[in-house]
Parts: structure tokens; C-alpha cells; sequence
């Protein structure tokens, strides 16, 4: 360690220790032990039998059919909000951001009420005795569910093209289809791409929507859960999450790099700095864009509906008549909201410090071991959540460590720190390194610099990141389904054992109140977060 890094920084090397003490107990160990955990029998049994190669073709066709319709969907729906001239664009710019807030298991749960056996729309309009469990049923669940995260990613894309570059193409005679598809849409390809693999990670990964509604259309990240908690193999679930983790670090490795690529392609791209006036779109794309951008919109509202709406209902698809038993029954789960709220706030906190450390450690220090804490800071993004909550079951049952609530806050944490790490790594990056270097030469440790004057500049991502992992945590079921115990139960996991019972009031009613808490509690923050900014810029 050089003497420069050594004077007057002792917390700062105490703060670098505790934070490669934290990675090497709560990331690595845990994969080291899930990874020791099957045995050669385990393997042979697994690839030999022809239900698991089931499971694996369902997941890969699955996968690879919800990544692209999302990616679809999210693309053609930023292309209208941002380049078409949609009418009413600011009303359909904020319904993705807002269903991307709600708790992630909504979306299968109003997916039941509305299209299931007994839902509004296939059994009371149209009196279908139909049931859309399985693939089908899967693939609208997760659309709805993954399609604002290509959104986001391509409205930063299209905002990132020189309209300059269009205004050229038209100037020498091309039309708007061949101005899109020569100039916007090659250019909108390294965000395309790297929504695909973001999203493909994520739908890989993605536990809540195939339980709900994947029925009899069986899918690893399911599988690895009903093989410990139904039979009890360990070894079987272990393999099973070993098999997951394969594409998911490829895609991980594949998204690390086009990241890298597309951030260099931005640079030459340029901004909108040129203020070419663009050419408005023609009234019938504008119609079409906008009716699309409804139908989309309208789908996300009707989930939203039903949820309210089952939670007043008798007996959904049964006996409509209004009633507030579901609402008064509430009282009985207390408990469990409690615990999502205070287990996702302390994660959400924990998570972004331990972001902001690393992501100072990594980039603008020569501590040892930066280069690795940049690789295992992002690990747990190329990790199923099921595999993780499972390793970090077995490691407590290997040190006999028995305290639940520890273990979900450790899971929520270290599951949400890569997309932290990232969001405060861009926002480090803006600040120029004379600030430290001032700071520095006035006598500031290094520990005064990040908490005085980077965190405080940086507060806008902060926010985002906290937001981020708050709302993730309220609604995560994947990571923590292994790791609830009696003491210790969750809103998310109680909503799913309602749904399985066929208790759709009460499932609804826990959901909505649940959602409107995290709203609540989202805007509560946003004001204190608007006021703090202020304070900062003003000083």
C-alpha cells in the first residue's frame, strides 16, 4: 500500500477492510459452498433425466421469446413517446416509469384476476371456460413485467442521436421509413442490445411471474425452489441453479461489454446540441404510434384496476358484490408488511453505501484489490436469485447460523448492489479528481472527501439507487423464498401463498395496500430528496 494511502487515512483502510470482508462473506463464500454442494450423482441424475432437459428447453424458448417481445414492445413505445409526437406523450412516458414502482409480483397476480379461469375478461365478458397458465399466459406476464426496463433504456438511445444526422437523410430525399431504418434504428442498436441481455438476466432470473402463472410450464428458476422446499434435494436444486447461472454469466459478460461499447459510440454520437428542428411525424404514424402506446398503457392500467377492484370484491369472478372484509383482514399481516418495509429500507440504505465505498475504492483510489471488488461488486447481477437465496441457505446451515432476518437483508443487499454500484460508478465519473485533490491538500481523509463532497454531488444517483433497491425489495420473492422463516414472514412471500391458495381477496387487498404504502413512502422521499438537493446547490 503506497504511503499516500496510508497518511491520515486509517477509517479509510478500516472502510476499505470491511468492505472486502463483506464481498468475500456475503458473496463469495455462499457461491463457493452452493457450488461444492451437489454431488457427481446429483449431476449425472439431473442430465440424464428428460424432465430437467424440459425444464431447460422451456426456460431458454422462454427467455429468449420474453426478451425479445419486451425489448419490441419497449423500443417501438420509447420511438413513439420520444420521435413520434404522440398525442397525450407526457401521460404514456410516465405509466411505464410507474408500473417499473410497483412491486414486480402485481403483474402476475392481476394477470390471474383478469385472463385466469375465473378472470373479469375471459370468464364474466366473455364467458370462456379458458385457462391461460403456462407458456402463453407466461410470456404476456412477463412482457407487461419487463417491457418499461427496454423503455428507459431506449429513451436514453434515441435522446443520445443527433437529430442532425436525420435532418442530413432527408435533406438528400429520403423518406421517413428510410430515414428510420437507415439512420435511427442502426443507431438505436446498442441500446437495443444491451436491453436484450439486461432484460434476458432478468427474466432468467425472475421467480415471482412463473410461479403465479406458469402453471404446468415448468421453468428452472420454479424448479430449483420445489426441489428443496418439496423434496428436499438440495443436491438436485444446487445443479439446477448451477445450469442457470451458465447463460446468465455469458449474457453478464455480453452486457459488460456492450455497455463499455455503446458508452464509446454515445461520446461520438454526440447530444441533441445542435437544435436542427425536426420534421414532425405524418398524422397517420402519429395515430398509430398513439394507439399502440393506449392499448399498452391501458393493459398496464387494467392490472391496476383489477387489484383495487379484487380487493373489494366478495369472491373474484364469483360474487362481485362490494365488501371491505378483505381491507379489515389486513390487520392479521401486519407483521409482514412491516417486516418488507423495514427489510427493504435497511437493505436499500446498506446497499447504496456499500455501493458508494466501492465504487470510490474502485475508481478514483490505488487500494489493493480494486480491480477485483469491480468484478465481485457486479457477480450477483449474473446470479439467479433463487441460486443465491440458496447458497445463502446452505452457508447457514453450514455455520449454523439461525437468524433469518439477517440473511434476507444480506440477500437484498447484495442482489441490488450491482445495479447501485453502477448508478454511483457514472456518477463518480462526472466529478472531475481536482475536487479530491483539493480536498486532499486541505487536509481532508479520504472518508471526509467521499462523505463531503463526492455523496453530496452525487446525490441525485444516490437517490436513484435507493429508490431503485427500495421498491425491488418491497416486491423480491426470488432471494429471499428460501430464507423466511415464522419469525420473519414477508408481504411478497404471504401475497404468493394467498394466490396459491386461491384466496384472490385477500392476496389483492395485501398487494394494493402494499403498493400504496411504497408510493407513499417514494414521494415522501422524493420531497426530502428535492429539498436536500436544493440546500447542497444553494451552499
Amino acid at each position: 500500500m503506497r504511503q499516500s494511502e496510508r497518511d491520515g487515512s486509517r477509517p479509510f483502510v478500516i472502510s476499505w477492510f470491511a468492505v472486502v470482508i463483506f464481498f468475500a462473506v456475503c458473496v463469495l463464500i455462499p457461491l463457493v459452498l452452493v457450488a461444492l454442494a451437489p454431488k457427481a450423482d446429483d449431476f449425472i441424475s439431473v442430465l440424464a433425466s428428460s424432465r430437467w432437459h424440459t425444464a431447460m428447453r422451456n426456460t431458454a424458448f422462454e427467455c429468449v421469446c420474453s426478451t425479445v417481445l419486451s425489448v419490441l414492445i419497449g423500443y417501438v413505445y420509447a420511438y413513439a413517446v420520444v420521435r413520434g409526437d404522440i398525442f397525450g406523450g407526457r401521460f404514456f412516458s410516465v405509466v411505464p416509469v410507474a408500473h417499473l414502482i410497483t412491486p414486480p409480483f402485481v403483474g402476475g397476480l392481476a394477470f390471474i384476476l383478469l385472463v385466469g379461469r375465473q378472470g373479469f375478461i375471459t370468464h364474466t365478458l366473455l364467458g370462456l371456460d379458458v385457462s391461460l397458465y403456462g407458456f402463453w399466459g407466461l410470456l404476456l406476464a412477463q412482457t407487461l413485467c419487463f417491457f418499461p426496463i427496454a423503455y428507459l433504456i431506449c429513451v436514453q438511445t434515441l435522446h443520445g442521436i443527433n437529430p442532425s444526422l436525420e435532418q442530413a437523410a432527408r435533406g438528400m430525399g429520403a423518406s421517413g421509413a428510410k430515414i428510420f431504418l437507415s439512420v435511427t434504428l442502426p443507431l438505436s442498436f446498442p441500446g437495443i442490445l444491451s436491453a436484450l441481455l439486461f432484460i434476458a438476466v432478468s427474466v432468467l432470473s425472475d421467480f415471482g411471474n412463473p410461479m403465479i402463472v406458469g402453471g404446468r410450464f415448468r421453468v428452472l428458476a420454479v424448479e430449483i425452489y420445489t426441489q428443496l422446499t418439496g423434496w428436499l434435494n438440495a443436491g438436485t436444486s444446487a445443479v439446477l441453479g448451477l445450469i442457470l447461472v451458465i447463460p446468465s454469466v455469458i449474457l453478464f459478460v455480453l452486457q459488460n461489454y456492450v455497455l463499455k461499447v455503446n458508452t464509446a459510440k454515445i461520446a461520438t454520437i454526440g447530444g441533441k446540441t445542435s437544435g436542427v428542428p425536426r420534421k414532425k411525424s405524418p398524422v397517420m404514424v402519429r395515430i398509430l404510434l398513439t394507439v399502440f402506446c393506449a392499448v399498452i398503457s391501458l393493459a398496464i392500467v387494467a392490472q391496476v384496476v383489477a387489484i383495487v377492484a379484487g380487493a373489494f370484491q366478495k369472491l373474484w369472478g364469483v360474487n362481485t358484490s362490494f365488501t371491505l372484509d378483505h381491507i379489515r383482514s389486513m390487520g392479521k399481516y401486519i407483521r409482514e408488511l412491516r417486516n418488507s418495509l423495514c427489510f427493504a429500507f435497511v437493505s436499500a440504505a446498506l446497499s447504496t453505501v456499500i455501493a458508494c465505498l466501492t465504487a470510490y475504492i474502485t475508481h478514483r483510489t490505488d487500494m489493493p484489490l480494486r480491480r477485483s471488488l469491480d468484478v465481485v461488486a457486479q457477480l450477483p447481477s449474473a446470479v439467479p436469485g433463487t441460486l443465491f437465496g440458496l447458497a445463502l441457505a446452505l452457508m447457514a446451515n453450514r455455520f449454523h447460523f439461525r437468524n433469518s432476518a439477517v440473511l434476507i437483508v444480506i440477500a437484498m443487499t447484495t442482489g441490488f448492489l450491482p445495479f447501485s454500484y453502477r448508478i454511483m460508478s457514472s456518477s463518480f465519473a462526472q466529478l472531475k479528481t481536482t475536487l479530491d485533490d483539493g480536498a486532499r491538500s486541505l487536509g481532508a481523509d479520504r472518508l471526509r472527501v467521499l462523505g463531503t463532497i463526492l455523496m453530496p454531488l452525487s446525490s441525485g444517483g444516490i437517490f436513484s439507487s435507493f429508490i431503485y433497491d427500495f421498491v425491488r425489495g418491497v416486491g423480491t420473492l426470488s432471494a429471499v423464498i428460501f430464507l423466511v422463516s415464522f419469525n420473519t414472514p414477508l408481504a411478497s412471500v404471504r401475497i404468493l401463498n394467498l394466490a396459491e391458495q386461491g384466496d384472490w381477496g385477500k392476496s389483492a387487498a395485501l398487494a394494493l395496500i402494499l403498493t400504496l404504502v411504497t408510493f407513499m413512502i417514494l414521494g415522501a422521499g422524493n420531497c426530502v430528496a428535492k429539498r436536500f438537493r436544493k440546500r447542497i446547490w444553494s451552499a
